[in-house]
């Protein structure tokens, strides 16, 4: 056996919860007791150094390069390793320009634009119709992804006790798809900011196809500009954005949301959350979301009393984004090669990659997605009903 070989044999021996299969210059090496889940075939070797400096990042990558291919499921691949991520490697030292980003204005433009600006025909090709890009509800097990979209976006404005004449804001509103519902179920007077030219873009068109113009307004904005208008909103929402605010600025996006609330108004926060305040998968900041940042619960149910807000409701949507991204993989596989034509195959499995290990993150229950409901003060005046 050469020595890399040694090395890197010893290296994927620590991921023994579970057995697989390694094939590695024609040899076939056993990982774990009992029946292997999956082979693992290493077509070219991944040097000793990166390997430690970040693991997800080498495996990543050279997943990306076909350095690596699996036989197998790539969610139940995923899963396996993603159950063991204690035994993961990971210097912050090597990594910091990755790791520790700026968190400016200029800096997040980039960053978001890297990510949403992708292209409307893309993320056409494989959301549902409405475009939406969180976590959906299902009601029921045989949810398609389009009502499950349609679901999470009503069960949001139903927890908001929105009546017709509110305004209401979305702070990093998409395509307008939650807006447009609101408008038009609820009469509100919507106004949104999204920092994605592709999506502020679509959401013209949607405004304008709807006959929508004096009531719903998408500016492409970044949220801390957004206190230099004298608006105030009865109700501000928030769905997928805080993750890309940056640690840093989790008292100024408070602070702006305080600022833009009437008083008694309802704010809700739907966003992914971490278990801790640790730096994210460097794989996944690098080639998913730059400067990406998930806020644990803690942090936000602090942040939330610091600024004089109470706290109506808690609810965990974990399982519901594991199915939303299963859907999701599910639909990208089927238009697998209208995107390698446009893209490269190296994009459709880096897309791959992601989708499923954030679906295997979710089911393992590594990361979580939540809503918060909380009111400006006290708010003695909204029904006193639960809506689930």
């Amino acid at each position: 056996m050469h020595l890399a070989d040694s090395f890197l044999v010893h290296y994927l021996n620590r991921f023994d919860k579970y057995c697989f299969h390694v094939i590695l210059h024609g040899k076939t090496y056993t990982v774990g007791e009992g029946k292997p889940v999956f082979q693992v075939t290493i077509h070219q070797d991944i040097p000793k150094k990166e390997l430690l400096a970040s693991t997800s990042l080498a495996l990543g990558e050279a997943y990306m390069r076909k350095d690596i291919t699996v036989d197998g499921d790539l969610f139940t691949v995923l899963k396996c390793l993603l159950e063991q991520t204690s035994q993961f490697s990971l210097d912050k030292n090597a990594l910091g320009n990755i790791l520790y980003t700026p968190e400016s204005k200029a800096k997040q433009k980039v960053q978001v634009s890297s990510h949403y600006d992708l292209g409307n025909d893309f993320y056409k090709s494989w959301l549902d119709p409405s475009m939406s890009y969180s976590c959906a509800y299902f009601k029921h097990a045989d949810d398609t992804l389009e009502q499950a979209q349609y679901n999470k976006v009503h069960y949001i404005l139903d927890k908001l006790h929105l009546e017709r004449g509110m305004s209401l804001l979305d702070i990093g509103c998409g395509w307008g798809y939650l807006l447009l519902e609101a408008a038009q179920k609820y009469g509100v007077k919507g106004y949104g900011c999204t920092l994605s030219k592709e999506q502020w873009k679509k959401g013209q068109e949607r405004i304008q196809k709807l006959g929508l113009e004096g009531q719903v307004q998408i500016d492409l904005l970044d949220y801390r500009d957004l206190s230099e208008s004298e608006r105030k909103y009865d109700r501000i929402v928030s769905v997928g954005m805080i993750e890309h605010v940056g640690r840093s600025n989790y008292p100024l996006y408070m602070e702006k949301v305080d600022h833009l609330l009437v008083d008694g108004g309802v704010f809700m926060l739907h966003y992914i959350s971490g278990h801790d305040e640790e730096i994210g998968n460097p794989w996944m900041r690098k080639y998913i979301f730059p400067g990406g940042t998930l806020p644990s619960l803690r942090e936000i149910i602090n942040l939330a009393y610091d600024y004089d807000f109470q706290v109506l409701d808690v609810e965990s949507l974990r399982r519901h984004y594991y199915k939303t991204l299963h859907c999701w993989y599910q639909n990208f596989e089927k238009v697998r090669d209208m995107i390698i034509e446009d893209k490269g195959e190296e994009f459709v499995r880096m897309w791959e990659l992601y989708l499923c290990g954030c679906a295997a993150s979710f089911y393992i229950g590594s990361i979580d997605v939540h809503e918060i409901l909380m009111t400006k003060g006290t708010n003695n005046q909204l029904p006193m009903i639960r809506w689930y």
